[in-house]
């Protein structure tokens, strides 16, 4: 019940900001591909040559939620093993940081305890970490792996690239107005957007922790209820069992008392 209780209020959450966060990224890459070719692109844009890339697990605090962590921490672990630079880590959630310091990951930075719902500052400063680590050249790429919430009964765990911003020509009609310009828009903006992503992601890990964790105790609860009734069944033809052998001995031993005494006549 108290997982039910969470699940519904982090899919509420999630699914309240998911259409703002889409758009959002939809306005924004379009606003990028407007940046005169003369121009330098802002620095979150930048792509450069990868010699380190940053990581960005966003795992839950507890267990008890089925395969949600297992198969995030998976296709983590797949990701750094196959990656052709190395990689350093920024955990999210103690269950990606235990599990990557105890196979040897580099974790530059670790957060834990994030609320149930947590407000956009609680988020703020994993952000501004990514940020400020990429722009300093600590990693040249930063990809997000967190779990994409589809529904009560499905989590789909992912891999998204976070920096640099990816650009494109994105479905945004008619003729736009710019003040003051692109540019000045980008540099306020970008770095909020990234702020935007990285919340959007924890929400929809939340969403798929909680709804795991709903999902795992109601099969728990099941199967504890199916336990209950095999050892009780169990335990009533061991009750019968015994009741029974009690009565033929007792009858046996009315009929050997009954021999003894037709002897002694």
């Amino acid at each position: 019940m108290v997982a039910a209780s969470k699940m519904r209020r982090a899919q509420e959450q999630t699914l309240a900001t998911r259409s703002y966060a889409e758009k959002a990224w939809e306005i924004l890459t379009f606003l990028a591909s407007q940046m005169p070719a003369e121009e330098p692109p802002h620095p979150l844009l930048t792509y450069r040559s990868v010699n380190t890339i940053g990581l960005l697990l966003i795992t839950g605090d507890r267990g008890l939620a089925g395969a949600y962590n297992h198969n995030i921490i998976r296709l983590a672990a797949e990701f750094i093993g196959e990656a052709t630079s190395p990689v350093k880590l920024v955990a999210v959630g103690r269950k990606g940081r235990d599990f990557m310091l105890r196979y040897g990951g580099d974790i530059v930075a670790e957060f834990t305890g994030i609320p149930d719902q947590p407000a956009f500052t609680d988020i703020t400063p994993i952000a501004r970490t990514l940020i400020e680590d990429f722009l300093a050249g600590t990693y040249d790429q930063v990809i997000t792996a967190y779990t994409d919430f589809i529904n009560t009964l499905v989590q789909k765990p992912v891999l998204r690239q976070l920096l640099p911003l990816t650009t494109g020509e994105e479905r945004v009609e008619g003729e736009h107005i710019y003040e003051p310009d692109p540019q000045t828009i980008l540099g306020q903006v970008l770095p909020r957007f990234t702020e935007l992503q990285v919340y959007q992601a924890i929400l929809e890990s939340l969403a798929s922790e909680h709804s795991a964790r709903m999902v795992a105790m109601r099969n728990a609860s099941e199967n504890a209820e199916a336990l209950v009734d095999d050892l009780t069944l169990s335990y009533n033809r061991a009750r019968q069992e015994a009741i029974t052998k009690e009565i033929m001995d007792i009858a046996g031993g009315a009929e050997a008392l009954a021999k003894v005494q037709a002897m002694a006549r």
